[in-house]
């Protein structure tokens, strides 16, 4: 089984939020400061990093000859002291013509206005008229981009409302999958209990009562009930390690 197409198929088919994926990855992946254009926008694909710095977006032009279909493009930035990297010319380029499902500038964008006018599935930083020069630059430094190609290059960036939530490639496993079922059964239970039960937020998510009241829940949630024994967010939890 390719677990890529996999996880990506469940993410889209269940509109798995950023908030579940976090959730399911530990409570981390997320590139912190993000925000849409679009807050309706939910966007699904394999990483495909890119690269620039010094104030200078000419690698960007280089590098996204290459994208493909799908992917969800993330472009990042060093050292370009709050200059726009994109545009509209390139984003249009990279969510048109290349076929990008997404696109991320962990940095700043300009023409906001008609980014958001021409409905455009990008998540950035922030927004400056000020941009980026069109020639070349020293490098993005060697080291940190080996440490965020480690993490993201190939890895499934999953992008709504909320933000941007990174799966690393070392997680396109059997357990991501399992964990991402998981996450959807949990919130199905936790709302049954809101709404229904009328449970407060600390019987249903702290003490996780429900595990201990099975019988109150439908048959189709106490037959899940078994694959949430264990947090999810365990491995990542400073309390939860100090008991």
């Amino acid at each position: 089984m390719k677990y890529e197409e996999e996880i990506i198929r469940f993410i889209k088919s269940n509109r798995v939020s950023t908030t579940e994926v976090a959730d399911a990855l530990g409570k981390t992946g997320v590139l912190p400061g993000l925000s849409p254009f679009s807050m309706s926008d939910f966007r699904v694909g394999k990483v495909r990093p890119v690269f620039t710095a010094n104030n200078s977006n000419y690698a960007i032009h280089e590098q996204i000859r290459n994208v493909e279909e799908g992917e969800v493009v993330i472009i990042f930035t060093h050292n370009c002291d709050g200059r726009a990297s994109i545009g509209d010319i390139i984003s249009k380029f990279i969510l048109l013509y290349r076929g990008a499902e997404g696109l991320v500038v962990d940095g700043m964008v300009r023409d906001g206005a008609r980014l958001h006018r021409e409905g455009y599935a990008v998540w950035s930083s922030g927004v400056s008229p000020l941009g980026c020069f069109n020639t070349p630059a020293d490098p993005f430094p060697t080291e940190l981009e080996a440490e965020t190609r480690a993490k993201v290059d190939g890895g499934i960036a999953v992008c709504d409302g909320g933000g941007v939530v990174v799966i690393p490639p070392d997680r396109l496993n059997a357990d991501m999958l399992d964990r991402l079922e998981k996450i959807e059964i949990q919130e199905d239970i936790w709302y049954y209990c809101l709404d229904s039960l009328k449970w407060d937020t600390k019987q249903i998510v702290c003490d996780r009562e429900y595990l201990n009241q099975p019988d109150l829940l439908p048959l189709n949630h106490r037959e899940s009930l078994a694959r949430l024994e264990t947090r999810l967010d365990a491995d990542n939890d400073p309390s939860a390690k100090k008991n």
